[in-house]
């Protein structure tokens, strides 16, 4: 892992000093596709950390995604009150929106996961793993970018978040049905712990 150190610290600094080498790979990407199949990953490092492999069943392909705020698409017939909001709060990331891209253009693939490859003043462009959990060997959830089981997915829906304030992690389904169980309520099995506290004396 010595090479791959040194690779990680000078791709971060061509990051932060956005050198020429930089300029003119996003240059070429902004005439590019919005997703478009890359040969291999920009950056090596991040992208083995990720779970990428170079073998049959892993494809890459870069995502270009729009800064800036969400501006909402103004109706043009009649007059629409409940309609006359300009700016939409998307409910993921750009990067998890370019997780979806990806995975609308390649239906048969699975998300992986994704990472950060440059910017630019209109444009983020993401680099996007997927796989063929066939060829691959890999049990995965179906449609998983879509479904927030990726790593942005569940990050945006706060399942890193730490302390009392942390979301819902169980289904209220099964908090009611577990509440109903130690209730004792007809229709649940409810815990004997009389039955236990005899058998104890005797």
């Amino acid at each position: 892992m010595g090479a791959y150190k040194y690779m990680k610290e000078t791709y971060q600094k061509e990051l932060k000093e956005r050198g020429s080498l930089l300029k003119d790979k996003i240059f070429k990407w902004r005439r590019e596709l919005v997703v478009t199949q890359v040969k291999r990953p920009t950056n090596l490092i991040r992208a083995r950390t990720l779970g990428y492999k170079a073998k049959e069943g892993y494809v890459i392909a870069r995502v270009r995604i729009g800064k800036g705020r969400r501006r909402r698409p103004s109706d043009r017939k009649g007059r629409k009150p409940a309609h006359a909001y300009l700016i939409v709060q998307p409910g993921t990331s750009l990067r998890g929106q370019a997780e979806q891209k990806a995975n609308r253009k390649y239906t048969n693939l699975e998300v992986l996961n994704s990472y950060l490859v440059g910017e630019d003043g209109n444009y983020k462009f993401f680099e996007v793993i997927l796989v063929d959990a066939e060829k691959a060997g890999l049990k995965l959830n179906k449609r998983r970018a879509y479904r927030g089981l990726t790593s942005v997915g569940k990050k945006s829906r706060g399942y890193r978040a730490k302390g009392n304030r942390t979301p819902r992690r169980r289904s209220k389904r099964k908090e009611r049905a577990g509440s109903l169980g130690k209730k004792g309520r007809p229709g649940t099995v409810a815990p004997s712990t009389k039955k236990k506290e005899a058998k104890a004396k005797k």
